[in-house]
């Protein structure tokens, strides 16, 4: 007879519970800039079709691990990264791994909006058509159509696809890049900053869209505004001098968190 012990069974009910699945992991990440320290021993989980957000005063290494997720570090000179960053599993660092490929499945939107200085349409099918997505016209037409509307943005710009990307306004230009993002499917967003250049009614929208994307996409926001981790987010988790401080559920952190620096952080008695 198969007899599991009572932490099995613990464990096999918290499994089979509505907790989401891991979708990447972080374990003792460490990040270096020409030897200097920049994350000391991260681990972090971020859950399947949620929005973490990490929060933190500036220097405090939140942008520094979303660039790891996706091994955007790679692009700085001097840098290194030590521990373990999985995606399903499997350790995007393996020297094995197409980083263009993770980069596809991972994809990123900045701070500032960054479209190409190309169309619309070109800003959203550039990505499909180097990864050989599309088999025709039709299909990559079908992939802009589709990448404009999950970034709410086909009734805006569907009549002036051949206009310059950079001419949209500011909040615009940042769900193209949403769109642009999306166009090669990928399973996780990261996003860094994604609202602190636009106005209100743009950020407005922004967060909307986020909410809706989490249905089909695992998003990790950066975010200076507690108001927006606490609109948008699931989980939170709090970084402070290139530590992790404490994460949890959004609701949690906010209103009943661990550390007190997280509650000094929240409340504004620093940052």
């Amino acid at each position: 007879m198969n007899m599991l012990t009572d932490a099995a069974v613990e464990q096999k009910l918290h499994s089979t519970s509505n907790e989401a699945a891991i979708k990447m992991r972080g374990k003792d990440v460490t990040v270096h800039y020409n030897g200097k320290q920049a994350l000391f021993g991260v681990n972090l989980d971020v859950p399947e079709q949620q929005v973490t957000a990490l929060i933190g005063p500036s220097g405090c290494g939140k942008s520094t691990f979303l660039r790891s997720l996706n091994r955007m570090n790679d692009t700085i000179e001097g840098c290194r990264v030590g521990g373990e960053i999985t995606l399903d599993g499997d350790d995007v660092y393996d020297p094995r791994i197409d980083v263009v490929e993770l980069r596809a499945r991972v994809g990123m939107v900045f701070q500032k909006p960054n479209p190409f200085p190309k169309s619309i349409y070109e800003n959203v099918a550039y990505g499909p058509r180097i990864h050989g997505i599309a088999r025709n016209k039709s299909e990559l037409d079908q992939i802009v159509e589709s990448s404009l509307e999950k970034a709410a943005l086909w009734s805006e710009v569907k009549d002036r696809l051949n206009e310059p990307g950079t001419g949209l306004s500011g909040g615009q230009q940042q769900r193209l890049c949403i769109a642009r993002a999306i166009a090669v499917s990928p399973e996780v967003i990261l996003m860094d900053e994604p609202c602190s250049a636009l106005d209100p009614i743009a950020t407005a929208k922004v967060e909307e869209l986020i909410d809706e994307l989490r249905e089909n996409y695992t998003i990790v926001i950066v975010t200076h505004s507690m108001q927006q981790a606490a609109r948008v987010s699931q989980r939170t988790a709090m970084f402070h001098l290139g530590y992790l401080v404490e994460e949890g559920a959004t609701d949690k952190m906010f209103t009943n968190p661990d550390d007190k620096r997280t509650q000094d952080y929240i409340t504004g008695r620093f940052g």
